[in-house]
């Protein structure tokens, strides 16, 4: 077997790997170092950093990295409980600007893209108002995005009623949504799914990567814990490979890799990013709980 990195990027999403920068402060700089010394990541996914100058360090040290950035605004959305598919239009605007603000912050950073999620699922009343609001965000941000380094505009697909509850949501409302922007002509717009979410999707993997087939621009791996509530790592919260009591190990990572082979996700012009979404429960050395997930993959792309 080929190597992988024939037919993608292997990334890593730094403000879960370590979580206490997830708020655009904490040991940015430190830890970022960490990912670009790794020649095992060609990508990394970054997210908001509040002081001017760390941002400008943080800058520096990419490009000398060589390494292709991407940019996560998940963390600005949920941190400030914002909501970019509400009903209400000014709530709905709150959460535009600040990802406009994201893409121009990504586009300092050379981000390729820059990945959101939808709000919560309003319920059966309004879902169809809130997908509206939804398709219109997206346009938006399309359009601004087009004009600030043609950067790619990613929508993730998250549970449905676990802990996020979003929207998007079941992966055929995302592919709904992911064919109403193309019908608008949006060239720049993709879906990002993960396969720590197919579990509290209640989806198979097959399914879920069939189901978007055409539309998916980008890839994280990851697990989760779903069937112990008391579980400190219960829910989308992306424990460590291999975890007890865990949905995804080695297995589901070969699996999902065969289904993205088989609908030609691997064939296209730019090699996409593939990215570990882990993050250490308390306790767990963040450096171990990296070198647990690289090891997973090593072992899938083995036993494809």
């Amino acid at each position: 077997m080929e190597l992988w990195q024939k037919y993608f990027k292997t990334g890593i999403i730094h403000f879960m790997a370590f979580p206490q920068t997830m708020k655009g402060e904490g040991p940015i700089l430190e830890t970022l170092e960490e990912i670009v010394n790794d020649e095992f990541f060609s990508a990394v996914e970054i997210s908001w950093i509040k002081d001017d100058k760390v941002r400008e360090e943080a800058k520096k040290l990419l490009e000398t990295s060589g390494m292709t950035v991407a940019y996560g605004a998940q963390p600005r959305l949920l941190t400030q409980k914002l909501d970019i598919s509400s009903t209400d239009e000014a709530t709905r605007k709150r959460a535009l600007d600040e990802l406009k603000s994201a893409i121009e912050e990504a586009e300092y950073m050379g981000a390729v893209g820059v990945a959101f999620l939808a709000g919560k699922d309003p319920g059966p009343e309004k879902r169809e108002l809130a997908k509206d609001a939804l398709v219109k965000s997206i346009c938006e941000l399309c359009d601004y995005a087009k004009v600030h380094g043609n950067l790619r505009v990613e929508l993730e697909v998250f549970d449905v009623d676990i802990e996020k509850s979003s929207l998007v949501g079941p992966s055929i409302v995302a592919r709904e949504i992911a064919q109403r922007i193309k019908k608008e002509q949006k060239d720049n717009f993709g879906l990002l799914i993960d396969l720590s979410h197919f579990p509290i999707q209640y989806e198979s993997i097959r399914d879920a990567v069939y189901t978007t087939a055409g539309y998916v621009t980008h890839i994280h791996l990851g697990n989760c814990i779903m069937r112990d509530k008391s579980h400190p790592g219960y829910g989308d919260q992306h424990p460590r490979f291999g975890i007890k009591g865990g949905e995804n190990g080695v297995k589901e990572i070969r699996d999902f890799l065969r289904a993205l082979f088989d609908v030609g996700f691997f064939d296209a012009d730019e090699k996409p990013i593939v990215s570990f979404e882990v993050k250490p429960l308390p306790g767990e050395n963040p450096k171990a709980v990296i070198a647990n997930a690289k090891r997973a993959l090593i072992e899938a792309w083995a036993d494809l």
